[in-house]
This record gives C-alpha cells, structure tokens and sequence, in this order.
C-alpha cells in the first residue's frame, strides 16, 4: 500500500436516504454525472507533497486538480467543479479553516475534507464545527484516504432512479427540514448545521420516538461499518461529540430545546414536544 507522510487523528460522511436534488436533472446528465471520475482538489504547499499524491489519487482513477495554497485553491474553485476538496491546514497565504470559512461564505457547499499532519483534537473539533466532513492524519494510507473519497463523492452524487424523489421538506412539530438545501428549521429560525449534522437530525426526525443506535448514526459520517476511535466502539465517542454541538445549536434558538434523547449504551432517540 502507498503510503502519505505525517502524524495521526480521526474523519467523516455520506447518507444515502436523504440526498434529494434541488433541481431534477434529465437522465442522461444524471448518468453522465454517476458516471464520470471523481473530482478532487488537492489543496497543499508542499509542492512534493501535493505532486505524489495527485500522482497516486490519478493511478486510482480518481482526476485531481491541484492548487498550491488557499489563495489559489479559491481562484480554481471558484470555475472548477470538483466532487471533494482535500485541504491542507498549514499553509503560508491563508491556513485550511480560513480557506473553509471563505468557501462556505461564498456559498461553495463542496465537501471539505482536511488532510493535515497536526494531530490534536482541537484542530478536528475546529475543522468540524466549521463544515468539513472529515479530518484525515497524513500518515493513513492511500486506500483509505481514495475509500473516504468515494464514499464521500457517491453521497453528493445525483441517484440515478428518480421515478421515487425523496421529499423537499419535512415538518415534525416545531422542526422543519429543507433536504432541497440541506437546511434545518427550528420555530421558525434557521439552525446553522453542518451537512453531517443536517444528516443526523434528519435520520432522527425521520424516525420519530424510534431508537436510532450510535451504529447507525456514525455511519452518516463514514460510510457503513468503518471503525474508529480506540477500539471497535470508538465510534461512539464522535456520535456523542456531533449531538452535543447539535444540541447546542438548537438551544441557542430555543433554550427549553429537548427533542433528543439518549437510550444509555445505544443511540438516540428524536420525541416531540
């Protein structure tokens, strides 16, 4: 296996029940979109670095673009349709989060996925909580950095049956959610999720009073059955981290919010009230 070079940490991605397209797209470029290579961007200054791996990710048919630095990744973005952005967080002009911060400013709701050396929780937590979708240690090697790729491609990709759309919107109690712009509403007022986040809810509220396990939660993030954490259960410990920032969130609007509820050593639960 080839392997990148640098430190250790932990990532995240796609749902494949709740993707609906905004717009719906005639068959044929929904085929062509299935169909065609992965785009990535490849954001780093390490001009070896960034070299070797656009090398490797094109050997595993994936088409990489590659930028030098923020600046430069943000003038590409800006004309260049790409499936993944893969973002280095130390770089000179600008650093990865200022990168992100600017995308998702301009509205570019591409998946972010930061590959970076620096191994401390703070940098994920930050990386998160700003709307990436995962935070890889360079050291991992390819094939699991190419998996996350895919997997994270395959769930912004338009489904090829639309003979069954999955609804626009859906409203349980005081919750509204938009899946034709991944937005959650809450009385009324819009709650600033992430895409991972808006997954989650909406695995929740489409459940209503039903258990959902940390299991199946995680999977949202990663793609079924990947393990992470110290151990076979160390998935959980990132499920809880996403639904204390999601509670969070929900109570900055509304502080008697109370609609999720833990089931001790399972998952959680969404109860209306």
């Amino acid at each position: 296996m080839t392997t990148l070079q640098e430190p250790a940490t932990t990532l995240q991605e796609p749902i494949p029940v709740t993707q609906p397209a905004a717009v719906k797209l005639p068959a044929d470029e929904i085929a062509a979109k299935a169909n065609r290579a992965v785009r990535v961007a490849v954001v780093d200054d390490d001009d070896d670095f960034r070299r070797a791996l656009c090398f490797h990710l094109s050997d595993q048919g994936i088409e990489p673009l590659a930028c030098s630095g923020g600046r430069a990744a943000l003038e590409l973005l800006g004309g260049e349709p790409v499936d993944v952005i893969l973002l280095d967080w130390r770089m000179p002009d600008m650093n990865g989060l200022e990168v992100l911060r600017e995308l998702r400013q301009r509205g570019t709701t591409t998946p972010v996925i930061f590959l970076t050396g620096l191994a401390d929780e703070v940098f994920e937590e930050a990386a998160l909580a700003g709307g990436a979708v995962d935070f890889i240690d360079k050291s991992r090697r390819l094939s699991i950095l190419v998996r996350r790729i895919e997997l994270i491609a395959e769930g912004q990709r338009p489904l090829t049956d639309t003979s069954l759309p999955p609804p626009s919107q859906l409203r349980l109690g005081q919750l509204e959610l938009r899946f034709d712009i991944n937005r959650a509403f809450w009385r009324g007022a819009a709650v600033d999720l992430t895409l991972t986040e808006f997954r989650m809810i909406s695995q929740l509220a489409m459940r209503p009073g039903e258990d959902v396990s940390y299991r199946e939660l995680y999977d949202l993030v990663h793609g079924k059955d990947f393990i992470a954490g110290c151990g076979s259960d160390g998935y959980r410990t990132n499920v809880r981290t996403f639904i204390k920032r999601i509670r969070r969130k929900f109570r900055e609007i509304d502080g008697t919010f109370d609609c999720i509820e833990n089931y001790a050593r399972f998952g959680y639960r969404w109860t209306t009230q």
